[in-house]
């Protein structure tokens, strides 16, 4: 199922903790607070307990949201490259 994990920690440690956890996981960073991937239901209570440990009582906030096949087929994206990367792309 795919996941979405989001997060807001101001402690420069723990958040590059939390990001190695989710590489870790098979998550793809899709922005700097925020991963994206398939992880099954074990996986995500796994993960979360992780977390959640890592966090202990730090400051900050972990959010995931399973996405159902459904809703993530009426996603809707706008993507666009700089023309540096669309000139590397057509190469």
């Amino acid at each position: 199922m795919k996941c979405l994990l989001l997060y807001d920690i101001p402690d420069d440690k723990i958040r590059t903790k939390i990001a190695d956890f989710c590489l870790d996981y098979g998550l793809d960073r899709i922005q700097y607070s925020a991963f994206l991937g398939d992880l099954s239901s074990n996986h995500q209570e796994e993960l979360m307990l992780k977390l959640s440990r890592r966090l202990g009582k730090a400051p900050g906030r972990i959010d995931m949201f399973p996405i159902c096949r459904e809703d993530w087929r009426g996603r809707i994206c706008i993507e666009q490259h700089s023309e540096e990367t669309r000139s590397e792309q057509g190469s």
